[in-house]
């Protein structure tokens, strides 16, 4: 759980959560904003008073273009599960009480969750899970009614946009549909806004600003995608000063990197996590298009540390994002429409100021660790409750 933290007395009794992430789990070597929110919510459930022990570390995520490899996941999954299950029986004093499983749609669903539960009569609980129907043919079909088959199958599902919820509501019931806004441990990110000057000294030494600042991974796909939108509109500002730092590395460095101005842009590679709060707090502004984004990891951490931040309002970045009120939301994929959102901030720094305490404020009150936790306890109560129910008898044999 993040650091200073101590556990808090559950809302229902404290249970032994088996923790999985199909997508990306907690521990992996690459990081992202998928892996960030698995740790928060693995630190959660653990200041909540829970245990929490990771389950597997199969990762299931396919791009689309081997069509066999769902099945054979699902093959692998099965086999895990049965291992799960063995061991469970074999020390029941150590059996896993629920099942959460982070992050499960039709790229990433989840082959375990669902026969452990199943088979240890335990609930399962899913959070950011999604549903596209769109995909119900093509290459991630079979991805699609696997992660289905398990929404459907879960106890209670926690949507942290309300995209996700709308879609979920299609093939699960309301009532086991809740919803809780990201969420991170804003204390560094207060304490880092304390000490602007400092980090801007730190990051930027003597250079002149306004300071820009990306912060993205540079793989393919969307994200490059959202690179290329933003060098795309900032080659439209050379008459505004303004220098811009990107954080982030990935196999599409070099063609990210060619796309933009290199005498005005400063490469700082994949910084660690915990130096993340001291730089937003160096900058002026976030600049990311979020093409297709969940929501962003990287605008509410910027955000949390007073950054305003121009993006695209697409998903659940609106829901971060309060458009003129802590940064500015332009349609997603618009060059021009960002260039001209960044160039009303950039001449505008009063209102920048005034973004910067809005971020914060709304950050802290909002997306904060702690009304996290308690939200998802009150999730959590119901099931445990529903566990330490005796089992129900079988209904009576028909004549």
């Amino acid at each position: 759980m993040p650091a200073g933290r101590a556990a808090s007395e559950p809302a229902g009794p404290p249970l032994r959560i088996a923790f999985y992430a199909p997508m990306k789990a907690p521990d992996h070597p690459v990081a992202s904003g998928d892996r960030r929110m698995a740790r928060l919510f693995r630190d959660a459930f653990g200041a909540a008073g829970h245990e929490v022990r990771l389950a597997s570390r199969l990762r299931t995520w396919t791009d689309g273009a081997d069509p066999a490899r769902a099945r054979r996941i699902d093959r692998i999954g099965a086999r895990i599960a049965a291992r799960i299950v063995a061991a469970a029986r074999g020390r029941p004093e150590a059996a896993p009480d629920l099942w959460f499983t982070y992050h499960l749609y039709h790229k990433a669903p989840d082959p375990i969750g669902p026969r452990v539960a199943d088979a240890l009569s335990i609930p399962y609980l899913v959070a950011e899970a999604s549903y596209a129907a769109k995909r119900t043919e093509g290459p991630w079909a079979d991805g699609l009614a696997a992660s289905a088959a398990a929404i459907a199958r879960a106890d209670a599902l926690v949507a942290l946009t309300a995209a996700d919820a709308e879609g979920l509501a299609a093939i699960a019931p309301a009532a086991r549909i809740h919803r809780l806004a990201p969420f991170l441990d804003v204390a560094p990110y207060t304490a880092a806004s304390a000490e602007r000057a400092r980090h801007r000294a730190a990051a930027f030494g003597a250079e002149p600003g306004p300071w820009l600042l990306a912060v993205g991974m540079m793989r393919a796909g969307d994200k490059e995608r959202s690179y290329a939108v933003l060098a795309e509109a900032l080659a439209t500002l050379a008459d505004r000063p303004w220098r811009l730092a990107v954080a982030g590395d990935g196999p599409r460095r070099e063609t990210v990197l060619a796309g933009f101005d290199p005498a005005r842009t400063t490469w700082l590679g994949a910084p660690p996590v915990e130096d993340l709060p001291s730089l937003y707090a160096a900058a002026d502004l976030l600049v990311w298009p979020a093409i297709n984004e969940a929501y962003g990891m990287a605008i509410l951490e910027a955000q949390a540390t007073g950054l305003p931040a121009v993006a695209g309002a697409v998903g659940g970045v609106p829901e971060i994002v309060t458009d003129g009120v802590t940064g500015r939301l332009v349609p997603p994929g618009d060059p021009a429409a960002f260039a001209e959102a960044v160039a009303d901030l950039l001449d505008d720094p009063a209102g920048r100021a005034e973004m910067a305490e809005a971020a914060e404020r709304t950050a802290a009150t909002v997306h904060g660790f702690d009304a996290a936790v308690a939200a998802l306890d009150r999730v959590l109560a119901p099931l445990a409750a529903e566990r330490e129910r005796p089992a129900r008898p079988p209904p009576p044999a028909r004549p």
